[in-house]
């Protein structure tokens, strides 16, 4: 008896470190699935599938004259694609003769986005008071800005802020579209957001995006190797023109 009830508790103890052995496994297969996925982009995990290979973003060549562009034109088909990339609340894509531009929002459809904490930039408690404005109360919203700093999807001011993975995932993803392009920029800064959406509703409204040619090389300028003028947006410029020739 003593024989056979220690042999009893021999498989029970067999069975119970199996157990434990294959939820440890499906935790670690889990945790690797995550990580390898595009939900989460801060895992720095050596051998990430979304790392591997050459980089695929930002400055490429280093040659001077990089951003001066000769012309620009937006993409409904890479701006939809971007747009579907888990961590992307929205994109706006322009493509140039040498490079492709990418103004992203982001959202919680992904971890790891930004590199680190940072201050936060959007306060969305208006959803909950059914405002838009929660400092005042306001129920207006502009909408010539797609990223505000109420109820908005959220940005990052310093693109460099922007996780690598999630820059390198939409880099592939602008890659494969427009596979002639020599570099791509891609920035989640509040104002880039805002400018570039002015030029896309321009181009959503048949114009063409010749006369703000000047001005996109500007921003982008600016905005990916700190020069010094930022150009005004669109609706300022439409209004101060207005204005002198009355």
């Amino acid at each position: 008896m003593k024989k056979r009830a220690a042999y009893r508790l021999f498989l029970i103890l067999i069975a119970a470190g199996a157990m434990v052995t294959v939820m440890a496994l499906s935790g670690c297969n889990y945790e690797r699935h995550v990580q390898n996925s595009t939900f989460d982009y801060g895992s720095k995990k050596k051998g990430d599938p979304k790392m591997l290979g050459s980089r695929m973003y930002g400055t490429m060549s280093g040659l001077p004259g990089q951003h001066d562009n000769d012309w620009f034109e937006y993409s409904s088909l890479i701006s939809n694609d971007v747009s579907n990339v888990n961590g992307v609340a929205g994109a706006i894509v322009m493509l140039t003769d040498k490079n492709a531009y990418v103004a992203i929002t982001t959202d919680w459809t992904a971890t790891g986005t930004r590199k680190t904490g940072g201050p936060k930039e959007q306060n969305n408690g208006g959803t909950t008071e059914g405002v838009y404005n929660v400092d005042n109360g306001s129920p207006y919203w502009n909408n010539q800005r797609v990223a505000t700093p109420y109820n908005s999807a959220l940005t990052i001011n310093d693109h460099n802020e922007i996780s690598g993975e999630l820059k390198q995932t939409i880099a592939i993803h602008v890659r494969k579209l427009a596979p002639a392009v020599q570099e791509v920029h891609i920035s989640a800064n509040k104002e880039f957001n805002n400018h570039m959406v002015q030029y896309a509703q321009e181009a959503w409204a048949g114009h063409s995006l010749t006369p703000w040619l000047s001005s996109f090389n500007k921003l982008v300028k600016h905005q990916f190797v700190g020069g010094n003028e930022v150009p005004q947006p669109i609706d300022s410029q439409l209004r101060a023109r207005a204005h002198m020739n009355p």
